[in-house]
């Protein structure tokens, strides 16, 4: 079943994030597959059956969103009253004190996955519509702290790090365009159409269109003055509408 395909290759790829080590200035290493699996399952289950159209990319894992939920820009109030999706949510092995894992009972708010989802919903209406055609995953599931609870991204890390981080997640990626099959490949961001240009070159039978939108980032000066006007054209372009 394409579903259980999809739930399979998350879990292989949460195996192969489990059998790496981080040196400094990585203090801690959340990995929502294994802690949130109830939820990354949940919503897999519920938005990834059939082909898709539209495949969207992020990077990885915000503190305040998939950190939490399971889910990619997984902002709680978009999962809950949007998705419909709730689920339990256990610990990782090692928390920071400034960086705790509350589930869906964390207050905060992740600005990204507010700001993305609302333009999907603004878009599309309902969740049903939106993943009739579209589906969103993170490239990287893992978050990196320092030991002040600072994120750091992939792009900080030692490049042999990086090696080993992008060997596994390539491989997933690769997979879920395979089980997807969608024609638009679109990084939320520069870091993740990197990411799906190259693993398009490794699927030299299929054809793509590849695009990317501002990335909803509250660091981010230009998504701050430009979302949602600047994204919503940028995927009307994309997909030639």
């Amino acid at each position: 079943m394409h579903t259980d395909e999809v739930i399979a290759a998350a879990r292989e790829l949460a195996a192969d994030m489990e059998k790496l080590s981080f040196a400094a200035p990585v203090a801690y290493t959340y990995n929502p597959l294994t802690y949130a699996w109830a939820g990354h399952e949940a919503y897999i289950r519920k938005f990834a059956p059939g082909k898709k159209k539209v495949l969207y990319l992020g990077m990885n894992p915000g503190p305040f969103g998939m950190a939490q939920t399971g889910v990619p820009f997984g902002e709680i109030a978009a999962v809950t009253l949007w998705m419909g999706i709730s689920a339990p949510i256990a610990q990782p092995a090692a928390t920071h004190p400034k960086r705790p894992i509350q589930g869906f009972s964390c207050p905060r708010s992740e600005v990204s996955g507010r700001r993305l989802w609302g333009l999907f919903e603004e878009m599309y209406g309902s969740a049903e519509a939106f993943f009739a055609e579209s589906y969103v995953a993170n490239y990287c599931p893992l978050i990196w702290m320092s030991e002040t609870g600072a994120n750091i991204t992939p792009t900080q890390l030692p490049k042999e790090q990086v090696a080993r981080i992008d060997a596994a997640c390539q491989r997933h990626l690769v997979r879920l365009i395979e089980l997807l099959e969608p024609h638009y490949l679109i990084g939320v961001g520069g870091y993740a159409l990197k990411q799906l240009e190259i693993a398009a070159t490794a699927l030299p039978s299929r054809t793509f269109t590849l695009g990317t939108i501002l990335h909803p980032s509250p660091a981010s000066p230009a998504a701050n003055k430009f979302w949602p006007e600047k994204p919503r054209k940028q995927i009307l372009d994309i997909l030639g509408k």
